[in-house]
């Protein structure tokens, strides 16, 4: 079942095109990342997936309702992170939820429970410390509690982890894979290495439209070869290879990246230094990675 469906969607503001023609689909209990260039309009696909922005053309999907500009029928399916999330810093933790919940209109038992089982899921539980001497990665999972807070099929994280130090990116992604069984989560960001790490799917948005879409296994097999390198033991060696085998670049003064070429090449280059019975540390075929992907699809 597709948990999200966004159809045809276009929107401008002024005579700026920021979306044309948006068409892609989420299933339910997926991770997907939503990936793009800075401006490209991930922020604005969620404002209009959220109801919180009008929609020029076409038709957004939610958990099989249709969304509405300034209504929040569709919005109890969906728990929401932004990047910055702002909370009432003289409050504890478990105190922000209760009022979260209260809001929302859950039972005093129901906050209760679910509350503790969130804190303890971010790693919050222990802590009643005041929200505002809280780091940026502990508000960050105090977020993610909150959004999970009214158990929603849809979780929307627009950047989460974009101003995180490399443990903070850690925690928060650990949390995002650990409650992938419970509801459907769309990660939009711009870090590559955290979208490689848990997505399922990717979409690439890219001059208002979805440029490529699919698993990220899959994607990879699409791209050209992306070279291979090798390390020599000596300076000598690796000059020789330069000058004996063109399009080197080099990366240090022992080792070569050969950039697009292909396995057959690769062997080639083997017989080569075979046949000069030359002696090399490594020579390896570079994988393919969600970095290529995404500079070989803005670049064309």
């Amino acid at each position: 079942m597709d948990m999200l469906r966004v159809s045809h969607v276009s929107k401008s503001f002024g005579s700026h095109v920021v979306l044309d023609d948006l068409n892609f689909a989420v299933k339910e209990h997926t991770i997907y990342g939503f990936i793009g260039q800075n401006g490209a309009g991930k922020t604005t696909t969620m404002k209009m997936i959220l109801g919180l922005l009008k929609i020029d053309q076409g038709e957004i999907e939610v958990n099989g309702q249709k969304v509405t500009y300034g209504q929040n029928k569709t919005n109890q399916f969906i728990g929401y992170l932004p990047d910055v999330p702002e909370f009432y810093g003289y409050m504890t933790p478990m105190e922000y939820l209760k009022l979260c919940g209260e809001i929302s209109g859950m039972s005093s038992l129901d906050i209760q429970k679910k509350a503790s089982e969130l804190l303890e899921l971010v790693g919050l539980k222990e802590t009643h410390t005041r929200i505002q001497g809280f780091s940026r990665g502990m508000k960050q999972r105090l977020g993610i509690a909150q959004a999970l807070l009214n158990s929603p099929r849809l979780l929307i994280c627009d950047e989460p982890t974009s101003a995180l130090d490399p443990v903070g990116r850690k925690e928060i992604l650990d949390i995002l894979l650990s409650i992938k069984n419970q509801t459907t989560v769309i990660f939009s960001t711009h870090i590559l290495s955290d979208v490689e790490r848990i997505c399922d799917e990717i979409a690439l948005l890219h001059h208002g439209k979805i440029a490529m879409e699919g698993k990220l296994e899959d994607l990879k097999k699409l791209q050209r070869s992306n070279g291979f390198e090798i390390e020599c033991y000596n300076l000598q060696d690796a000059d020789y290879l330069a000058n004996q085998i063109a399009g080197s670049q080099r990366l240090s003064s022992t080792k070569l990246y050969y950039p697009q070429k292909t396995k057959e090449e690769m062997t080639q280059t083997m017989l080569f230094i075979v046949n000069h019975q030359m002696t090399i540390q490594k020579i390896e075929m570079c994988e393919p990675t969600l970095e290529n992907v995404f500079m070989e699809v803005i670049e064309k």
